[in-house]
């Protein structure tokens, strides 16, 4: 046996040993039999196998590792550790870890995710949805709202009390609804089709404006009082939290609140003296309670030793002495109710504080934990609305549109955005599905929700901006028939909201993700704020070896699971998607490894390289969307038709994720490292490529016409089926357009034979001919105007500005 044989099957041994995870007395004796089989069979010095086994074993020995290593790299530790303030160490154990920490892992468990039941509603929730809410969206004019009353009509708001719209999530024995976290994702998603400004109003009272807080935080008697009269839309809330001065940095809030006695109802009680400036809060103009964030201090020691407690949240009536309600702002010209409040030392009686004494200081614990939640709901479903309107909506226009005789949807171009369009709908709402779901099991996942919230977003405005460049002209003129435009406008709302999406990408996903969801990072920095040594030691040394277990073992599975191009990932389903499951377990693996090289190479510093963790946060994001999209499809047991979408979404994710490595690679500081990970990473190279026009033509032709996929990738909006309704008059075009082709046919092969006289009109002289019928016809009569109908836009009295009744040159209700 040569010397070269023998390496070899020491590095395959290895290479299993670590793809195992094995620890260290294992490889000490695996190595150790296989060097002494090799020193007998081959002529070669083992020395250094030897030294290997010899160190393995001194570091298989706890208390010899410990003194020698362990207590040394922990002092190093130490010094590299950054400091952390409560407010980031609430953030950062707020909500749970899920999904998101397999994906960290790089060998996800795939039960983990196909264990979570897929998404239903109850009878009962849809009965509501397809009784009250589609009721809602019928009496929803968006021009009215956004650009006549700059408001919701009063009869909406009544309709909105009198049915239960505010107490959604608050439980029926409050009043309240007590729907799933899915129903109340679709009941937004459905009235946000229709409108922004009525699916934020319905938004805001059904997460911590602060029905949600006082369900988790507050006590008994403040659930008894404010429950009931939140659910029956007796108090409109808001809650008040972003100020001039602090936006992102939410916990720098400028906002103080004393503790001190003062009088309340005619007595003294002992309360808080609160002084607070806020902006951008919705439906502060109408809110009849505040919820306000701000810090409170103690510096006569009423509740005892400490002075600065922390941030703490209180229910303010408006109507209380010294609350100032500012002037409406207009975000993005949409009709939201939107304002600022403020108030200079408004005395409140302790028990207005969400928990009444225990919760003073508790407010930024409560907020993280609340919003670990909220981020997966309201604004993805708002996205998912968006999306999958504009997909049903645009593929439609791109049909009966035509241009050079030719529908525009069939141009590649068009084709292009078309296929976007679909697969970002299908993914957004695949996610929402899912970690709707996910939540009906108890999961709290913060870092899932803020990639939810950012990637949704994003793919709304990606979505946005493809159907107005389909729509072209169609799109940019305002008018009440316009039904894409104040979407479009209204896109930048979702994008800051909830957390500014540049700071999530750059800071949330990836920063809070690498130490929530990492296995071992965490435990390590446990250990080493430990006071007592020995403890803090042996707590890290069990870290510590954890770790280097998991990063040797992911170097490993990337390397072996990359060279064979993931053929040796698991699959937790068979078919023409397995092999999907099994790149995603590939890409993992790769992921997970080059990050705990970049934590190991950056350290504290990666903290502060934004670009390096947005796209460690673009990675993990399409992972989880990817995931989604393949449960949902199997959930559902969707038919062949929808395999295209996903083979699409598959194919862009991982050439997304593939440019994003290449570009982390290029910035490692070390270029030594970089060159070896690139080598594990990319053993063949770049070899991802974007999908290929074919598949995008199969996808973008899901959306020109009427079909079981098309109404399934666009279920849950509001459909109009109403021909004088702006959204109604393209699906009613769509359907006369394709009632017309047939006759339309017949039409051209009869104007080809020349048997038609130029200057003759060729429907009469066809009819004459006996070449269509009478009806057909009317058909071609009743499609031509239904078409005008679609691609019409408004017009405007020069001096006024004041839109007309009619749509110019069409009649809409004729055209039914």
């Amino acid at each position: 046996m040569t010397t070269l044989y023998g390496l070899t099957l020491l590095f395959g041994l290895a290479l299993t040993l670590a793809y195992c995870e094995a620890k260290a007395w294992t490889w000490a004796a695996a190595l150790g039999v296989a060097v002494t089989v090799l020193a007998l069979t081959t002529d070669g010095s083992w020395l250094a196998g030897w030294l290997a086994v010899g160190l393995l074993v001194l570091a298989a020995i706890e208390p010899l590792r410990r003194t020698l290593v362990v207590s040394h790299v922990l002092r190093a530790f130490r010094r590299l550790l950054p400091p952390m303030s409560e407010t980031e160490r609430d953030a950062l154990e707020a909500g749970t870890v899920w999904w998101d920490g397999e994906l960290f892992s790089g060998r996800p468990a795939w039960n983990v995710l196909m264990d979570i039941p897929h998404a239903r509603l109850t009878s009962r929730e849809r009965n509501f949805i397809d009784g009250p809410t589609e009721t809602l969206c019928r009496m929803l004019d968006d021009w009215q709202i956004n650009f006549e009353l700059r408001d919701l009509p009063s009869e909406v708001w009544l309709y909105l009390r009198e049915q239960g719209f505010f107490g959604l999530i608050i439980p029926e024995e409050h009043g309240g609804k007590g729907f799933s976290h899915f129903a109340h994702s679709a009941v937004v998603e459905k009235i946000a089709s229709r409108s922004i400004a009525a699916a934020v109003t319905v938004m805001v009272p059904n997460s911590l404006g602060p029905a949600e807080l006082l369900m988790r935080y507050g006590t008994t008697a403040q659930r008894q009082y404010w429950l009931p009269r939140l659910a029956a839309g007796q108090e409109i809330p808001c809650f008040a939290l972003t100020g001039p001065m602090a936006g992102s940095d939410a916990a720098s809030i400028p906002d103080r609140g004393v503790v001190c006695y003062g009088e309340h109802e005619g007595q003294q009680v002992l309360g808080l003296r609160v002084t607070w400036e806020k902006r951008y809060i919705t439906l502060a103009p109408v809110a009849t309670v505040l919820g306000v964030a701000f810090k409170a201090s103690d510096p006569n020691g009423l509740l005892g030793d400490a002075e600065d407690l922390g941030i703490t949240l209180a229910l303010i009536p408006a109507t209380h002495r010294g609350v100032r309600i500012g002037r409406r702002h207009y975000p993005a010209s949409q009709a939201f109710q939107n304002g600022p409040t403020s108030g200079d030392d408004v005395f409140i009686p302790i028990d207005w504080v969400i928990g009444e004494r225990a919760g003073v200081g508790e407010g930024w614990r409560m907020l993280m934990n609340c919003l670990a939640a909220g981020r997966a709901i309201s604004l993805p479903a708002l996205s998912s609305a968006a999306a999958k309107t504009a997909a049903r909506l645009t593929g439609a226009y791109a049909r009966v549109r035509k241009q050079f005789k030719v529908p525009v949807g069939k141009f590649e171009g068009v084709e292009e955005a078309l296929t976007r369009i679909a697969t970002t709908a299908y993914s957004i709402d695949s996610a929402r599905r899912v970690t709707c779901a996910a939540l009906e099991q108890g999961h709290e996942p913060a870092v899932i929700s803020a990639m939810l919230k950012y990637r949704a977003t994003e793919g709304m405005r990606q979505v946005l901006n493809d159907a107005m460049d389909i729509h072209g002209g169609r799109g940019i003129c305002a008018g009440p028939s316009n039904y894409l435009l104040n979407g479009y406008q209204g896109i930048p709302v979702g994008i800051t909201v909830e957390g500014a999406n540049i700071l999530t990408r750059g800071l949330i996903v990836f920063g809070q993700g690498a130490l929530r969801c990492h296995p071992w990072l965490i435990r390590e920095m446990e250990a080493a704020r430990l006071e007592d040594e020995d403890a803090a030691v042996r707590n890290f040394d069990e870290a510590l070896t954890g770790h280097i277990r998991h990063l040797v073992g992911n170097v490993a599975r990337a390397l072996v699971l990359n060279v064979t191009a993931g053929g040796l990932a698991p699959s937790p389903r068979r078919g023409k998607n397995a092999k999907w499951y099994r790149q995603i377990g590939r890409t993992s693996a790769s992921v997970a490894a080059l990050a705990d090289f970049m934590l190991l190479v950056l350290g504290a510093e990666l903290k502060v390289r934004e670009k390096i963790s947005g796209r460690f946060a673009d990675i993990l994001s399409e992972l989880y969307l990817m995931s989604c999209t393949l449960k949902r499809f199997d959930d559902e047991a969707s038919p062949q038709e929808d395999q295209p979408i996903v083979n699409w979404i598959m194919l862009d994710g991982l050439y997304r994720i593939q440019q994003a490595m290449d570009s982390i690679l290029e910035n490692v500081p070390s270029r030594p490292v970089a060159w070896l990970l690139r080598i594990i990473v990319f053993p063949y190279g770049l070899t991802r490529r974007t999908p290929r026009d074919r598949l995008g033509h199969q996808v973008a032709r899901l959306l020109l016409e009427p079909s079981a996929t098309r109404d399934r990738l666009t279920t849950g909006v509001f459909v109009c089926d109403d021909p004088t309704d702006p959204m109604g008059r393209t699906e009613y075009a769509l359907t006369m357009t394709l009632e017309a082709e047939p006759i339309e046919a017949k039409l051209a092969g009869e104007l080809k034979t020349g048997r038609i006289p130029v200057d003759a009109d060729p429907v009469e002289t066809a009819v004459q001919n006996g070449v269509i019928t009478g009806e057909e016809a009317k058909v071609l009569e009743q499609a031509s105007r239904a078409v005008r109908g679609a691609i019409d836009v408004d017009d405007f009295d020069p001096a006024h500005l004041s839109p007309r009744a009619q749509v110019s040159r069409s009649d809409a209700a004729s055209a039914a």
